[in-house]
């Protein structure tokens, strides 16, 4: 392919959740509310459970890191967007695309292990509670988080080298509202064999493994609180991972919808619908599933709200 045939692409065009003008300025406030939820409601989670002296356990050092997780993939995404909604020409450049696909793997990525992580962190508590503390104990939660933002970043410098190693020399109208890795794959007019072949083979051993760590761990969970006599044991071993069975129900849900649709039905569309799902709704969602539902961070809030109050009244 000759260089001087092509004029070499230097920025995008963000389609965006709709090209419909009249539905811009409403679908900003909307996705304005959700960010906002987001930000408090992870901003939340992060604050309670490094300041709450109960709430230093691993289940909630690693909910802290799913928070962050979690804020950290929706800031990726939602100030880009926001912007775009109340301006008319859509455009990121070049480099600006390739780090927002960057950070976004980074954060997809930690939270798809994040979970997984969490499922064994609760199937060790409910499946061998006199161990919990030697076996996931402070250096093993702290190598775990480590190991899984560390493989994320390395996934994340593969795969966008790959993706940005193509050459992008036709058009530069990108079907989405961020850049993501399938509608810039429509838009190389370079050979996308192996970088199809590196992103499916990475995408389906993140999901795989992923899941089976979590299935494996909820199967002996459910098989170990059957075997329990009490029935008030029962409950609260179901309890305790409710929220995540929950969480980790809804994330997965949505990628396996994504993945395992038949390619005859698959729309950019479609997966636009299902992008803003895991990218801004579950990140809003989660603090929500596990404060609403959970007795030690409700009162981790009380106690929090508590003293701010005191450290407020004059002495």
């Amino acid at each position: 392919m000759a260089p001087g045939n092509f004029t070499q692409v230097t920025e995008f065009i963000l389609t965006g959740v709709s090209d419909h003008p009249d539905l811009q300025i409403p679908l900003f406030f909307v996705f304005l509310l959700i960010y906002g939820l987001t930000m408090a409601g992870n901003l939340g989670i992060i604050i309670l459970t490094s300041v709450d002296s109960q709430l230093q356990t691993p289940m909630y050092f690693f909910l802290r890191h799913l928070a962050i997780i979690n804020l950290g993939d929706s800031t990726v995404i939602a100030p880009k967007m926001l912007i775009n909604f109340l301006v008319q020409k859509k455009t990121t450049s070049y480099y600006e695309c390739a780090t927002q696909l960057g950070g976004f793997l980074v954060f997809i990525v930690a939270e798809v292990f994040t979970l997984a992580v969490m499922a064994y962190d609760r199937y060790v508590a409910i499946c061998s509670p006199l161990l919990y503390m030697v076996v996931v104990s402070p250096q093993i939660c702290l190598l775990l988080v480590s190991l899984t933002y560390l493989y994320s970043f390395s996934t994340a410098i593969v795969v966008s080298f790959c993706i940005f190693s193509l050459s992008y020399c036709s058009s530069n109208v990108i079907n989405h509202f961020f850049c993501d890795i399938v509608p810039l794959l429509t838009l190389s007019c370079s050979d996308t064999y192996l970088p199809e072949t590196i992103v499916f083979i990475s995408a389906a051993t993140n999901l795989v493994l992923s899941l089976v760590i979590v299935l494996v761990s909820y199967f002996n969970i459910v098989l170990s609180i059957l075997r329990m006599h009490s029935s008030e044991g029962r409950r609260k071993a179901f309890s305790t991972c409710a929220s995540h069975m929950m969480a980790v129900t809804v994330f997965y849900g949505t990628l396996l919808f994504m993945y395992l649709q038949p390619q005859a039905n698959y729309s950019l569309d479609t997966d636009k619908i299902a992008s803003v799902f895991y990218t801004l709704v579950i990140p809003m969602l989660n603090p929500m599933i596990y404060s609403l539902r959970n007795k030690d961070v409700k009162a981790a809030l009380q106690r929090f709200l508590a003293n701010s109050c005191c450290s407020l009244k004059p002495t």
